[in-house]
């Protein structure tokens, strides 16, 4: 259907997911032999992007792979006889098709990264509207019928890969709104937390505690109390070093 010089045995797909300005995530998920291949599935922080773009999101997704893929061909290119038995690294199998969820604007971006990179990788664009397939220098989509096995193949890589985007940009914004001050308090780990927090029941309970009532918390001892008092009552104030805490602490006894 899309006229390739051979048949695409391993396709990776990407997918970008974002709810605003934060947490924008890209996902490749890879299929070989028409089936996904979990263990190569990979997610991506996208971090050079600010605000909202997906174009740009996805030109950095897929710049971060290619150039791994580049990298990894060098360093084969590269190794001695000796290294003849070094397993591949991650990013080290070229895909013989790239997928990229989205229209025309989306493949260009793909065609744009594939050619900076010198690396001659069929891409299409499978957008969602009307399950239409764009193909590099064709001005019309490709529309494969309904109900044949190469739309199915591609539509389960374009959902495959959305859903593994929303479940990394789930988790991402989870524990993000599970964040704490107490998070950033040295000496404070998951155990002590939870500890401070079932004692006083909240956050703002806590900043009301005085540093014997905090000192009353199950492992928390008389420096530590001090530390998560003075973290959370002076945080834009230069922080209490070891030796005063531990020298505050004994003179509170």
């Amino acid at each position: 259907m899309l006229g390739l010089p051979l048949a695409p045995l391993r396709i990776e797909a990407y997918d970008i997911s974002n709810l605003g300005p934060t947490d924008t995530v890209g996902s490749m998920v890879v299929f070989e032999d028409g089936l996904p291949k979990r263990s190569d599935y990979r997610r991506f922080e996208v971090r050079g992007v600010p605000g909202q773009d997906d174009f740009a999101s996805m030109e950095e997704v897929l710049r971060r792979r290619l150039a791994r893929l580049v990298a990894a061909s060098d360093g084969r290119s590269q190794a001695g006889p000796g290294d003849g038995r070094r397993r591949p690294g991650r990013f080290a199998y070229p895909p013989s098709l790239i997928v990229v969820d989205g229209g025309r604007g989306q493949l260009a971006v793909a065609e744009r990264v594939l050619a900076e990179h010198g690396l001659a990788i069929p891409a299409v664009g499978l957008a969602k509207r009307l399950e239409e397939v764009y193909l590099p220098g064709q001005p019309q989509p490709l529309v494969i019928p309904r109900g044949s096995e190469a739309l199915f193949v591609l539509q389960h890589l374009r959902d495959e890969a959305h859903r593994f985007a929303i479940t990394y940009h789930r988790a991402k914004r989870e524990k993000r709104a599970l964040r704490s001050p107490l998070d950033d308090v040295p000496g404070v780990g998951p155990t002590r937390k939870k500890a401070l927090l079932k004692r006083f029941g909240s956050l703002a309970r806590l900043r009301t505690a005085t540093v014997e009532e905090i000192r009353g918390t199950p492992g928390v001892g008389p420096v530590l109390a001090m530390i998560v008092y003075d973290h959370l009552h002076r945080p834009d104030a230069p922080a209490t070093t070891p030796s005063e805490l531990v020298a505050a602490a004994r003179r509170a006894g």
